[in-house]
């Protein structure tokens, strides 16, 4: 095999974005061979902006059962992402899903099982992780030169979308249609990012507020208090109604301090280790010395494409991916547990009760409303459906 076939599944926002890349060459080693959509209209965009020898697909599981394939990528919304997957890999098929990797970390443990029965390769699409400013973080923190971490905080409510945006679709900002709001649809890769950096929390409380500023039955409005293994706490804070918002991403270090706001990347280091100074300084108010530091980057940020070229270099030589598809289990569960938190009015500890979230998931599930405005589009949004 010189090339990986690929069929996608879902062209909407995000496949019809990975399956323009693809046609223009932006990916060597891939090329683009099938895409379906259960909506014709998506599927005679697909007819107008495609070449004529791709194949068109009315369902996702008729694309599979074509066997047209080596790989598909699956960018359909959230609740169906797991039985692509599934599917996917029992056909033979390599599989690379679109974040998040499910609804509910019970179905996504059930794919992950599927996919280490298998041996063909599974990814997940967190593209924030090829971004040089989130990388030297995770270098620095991993290589445990400035300590234990401390402390983490992350404000993102740059996430800023209408009620127009949320009209776009009948599945959106519901709990039947999208399975949970800001948290599941535009934080899965800041979540991502704070796990696989910072690692896993412990406890989780959240307050989660529903329909806040906008017309929508899930949460818009997020604020969540994490405790580490270690003793680190932190907060993160989200929402889609901040204009203009901040994303600002600070970790402090016993030897130092993170800041990464708007793409820049600083980093204060201390002369010594605070822990050290806090017990052996004579004086009561002096802070330890410090500096701010230039750090080097890479500057490499390729986003989409750097996933899907990994995803092929793995398939053809066996080289390593940006995001292997069990990991997606981990931004999903926090998620999942702060949604916990919220309906429960406490602290949750990590690993969730599983079949709790379930059963409280459904519970909203069953309530959930048809929309009385749909006005159908496409908003061409980086890293959101």
């Amino acid at each position: 095999m010189k090339k990986v076939r690929l069929g996608i599944i879902g062209i909407g926002n995000m496949g019809s974005t990975h399956s323009l890349n693809l046609i223009e060459g932006k990916v060597q080693e891939m090329e683009l061979v099938a895409v379906a959509d259960l909506k014709a209209e998506r599927r005679e965009w697909a007819r107008q902006k495609l070449p004529n020898n791709i194949k068109l697909f009315e369902d996702g599981d008729s694309l599979i059962e074509s066997k047209c394939c080596d790989a598909v990528l699956v960018a359909t919304p959230h609740y169906e992402h797991p039985r692509f997957v599934i599917k996917a890999l029992q056909y033979g098929l390599h599989v690379i899903s679109e974040k998040p990797a499910g609804v509910y970390t019970k179905q996504v443990r059930e794919m992950n099982e599927a996919a280490e029965r298998s041996e063909k390769v599974f990814a997940m699409m967190f593209n924030q992780r090829t971004n040089h400013v989130y990388r030297k973080m995770k270098e620095i923190v991993e290589s445990g030169e400035y300590g234990k971490i401390k402390r983490v905080n992350w404000i993102i409510t740059d996430w800023y979308r209408t009620q127009a945006y949320y009209n776009s679709g009948g599945w959106r900002a519901t709990w039947e249609g999208e399975g949970g709001g800001v948290l599941l649809n535009q934080c899965p890769h800041n979540l991502d990012l704070l796990q696989w950096i910072c690692g896993m929390p412990v406890r989780v409380c959240a307050f989660c507020h529903y329909g806040k500023w906008h017309d929508i039955e899930v949460e818009d409005d997020v604020t969540a208090y994490l405790e580490f293994g270690n003793g680190a706490t932190g907060v993160f804070v989200t929402t889609t109604a901040d204009a203009p918002g901040t994303n600002r991403f600070e970790i402090t270090l016993e030897k130092g301090k993170l800041v990464c706001e708007n793409d820049k990347l600083y980093f204060y280091q201390l002369d010594v280790n605070e822990r050290e100074y806090c017990y052996t300084a004579t004086e009561g108010f002096v802070k330890p010395h410090g500096q701010e530091i230039q750090l080097t980057t890479d500057g490499q940020n390729l986003q989409h494409v750097g996933v899907l070229r990994a995803f092929a270099a793995r398939i053809l030589r066996g080289e390593a991916l940006v995001a292997e598809g069990r990991e997606g289990i981990n931004g999903l569960e926090l998620s999942n547990a702060m949604h916990l938190s919220s309906w429960m009015g406490r602290p949750v500890s990590l690993p969730i009760d599983e079949e709790l979230f379930l059963e409280m998931l459904n519970e909203r599930r069953s309530m959930s409303g048809k929309k009385k405005t749909i006005t159908e589009a496409t908003f061409n949004t980086e890293g959101s459906y």
